[in-house]
């Protein structure tokens, strides 16, 4: 659309307007990306001037190139959301499956998001990056994936594991590898579920790893473990009072867990104790 002069223009627009800012003439262009009207390119001149087909096709070629940009930034924009969506799915799904396997392993009611909410905790105390977070948060949800691998007659045995059984049992480690590591997206995630049955002093499994070999955020988690577990009720015996279970926790520091994170937690759940 070209309106070379405003004020002799029989067509019902806002004049008024024009006046105010001064604008004699009027030149629009339409925005258009892949046949889509995205917008208008609208050229406002306060000094009439004669527009040629050089000046024309300038601006015909400007709007092009603006449409493109704007296609391009909406494509970009629609992308990251379908990332962020997928990412919620997957998100999601990981806290149903994790709640499968605590009804599974016959865990306490929550049992699985109680150890994530918790590692994710001391993990911030401790200054780990937040990036790092949510593969943290996943291996914790997933950490007992392996066990899908274990026949239930050994899962779910109610008396003592023969040794031929926990050596089966002692597996679920490496059957959790095995399942992640095929999961480009969640390969970051597998310290959790692979290393945290790994002792400070060298005598867990499935590698026996010592100090420092055991991935960070597997030792913290091995001390959230054991303290959720030792707190909370069990078919076979009572929860233990929670100064007792910090208790059991400073006695193996140095041996089941790494002594620093011990002092982080400790301090930590006595905090939040005192503030409940």
């Amino acid at each position: 659309m070209y309106i070379p002069d405003i004020e002799r223009e029989d067509e019902d627009i806002p004049k008024d307007l024009f006046r105010v800012e001064g604008f004699k003439a009027y030149y629009a262009v339409p925005l258009i990306a892949k046949g889509r009207v995205l917008g208008v390119l609208e050229v406002f001149m306060r000094n009439p001037r004669n527009v040629n087909n050089e000046w024309r096709e300038f601006l015909e070629t400007l709007a092009g190139q603006v449409a493109i940009a704007i296609d391009n930034a909406e494509l970009f924009n629609n992308l990251q959301r379908s990332n962020i969506e997928l990412l919620k799915a997957y998100d999601e799904t990981i806290e149903a499956l994790s709640y499968a396997l605590d009804l599974k392993d016959k865990e306490t009611e929550g049992h699985s998001q109680r150890v994530t909410d918790l590692t994710l905790r001391i993990a911030k105390e401790m200054g780990i990056p937040e990036e790092q977070l949510i593969h943290i948060k996943r291996g914790a949800l997933l950490h007992d994936i392996g066990k899908m691998g274990i026949p239930d007659s050994i899962l779910l045995k109610p008396g003592k594991l023969s040794d031929e059984e926990w050596a089966i049992m002692k597996m679920h480690p490496v059957y959790a590898y095995q399942m992640l590591s095929q999961i480009e997206y969640l390969r970051p995630a597998l310290d959790i579920p692979y290393c945290h049955h790994e002792k400070w002093d060298g005598s867990g499994y499935p590698w026996g790893l010592k100090g420092k070999e055991i991935p960070l955020a597997a030792r913290i988690f091995a001390i959230v473990d054991v303290f959720d577990a030792l707190s909370n009720d069990r078919p076979y015996r009572k929860a233990w009072q929670i100064e007792k279970v910090l208790e059991y926790i400073r006695e193996q520091s140095g041996k089941h867990f790494d002594p620093q994170i011990v002092e982080v937690f400790v301090r930590l759940i006595k905090e939040k104790s005192i503030s409940e």
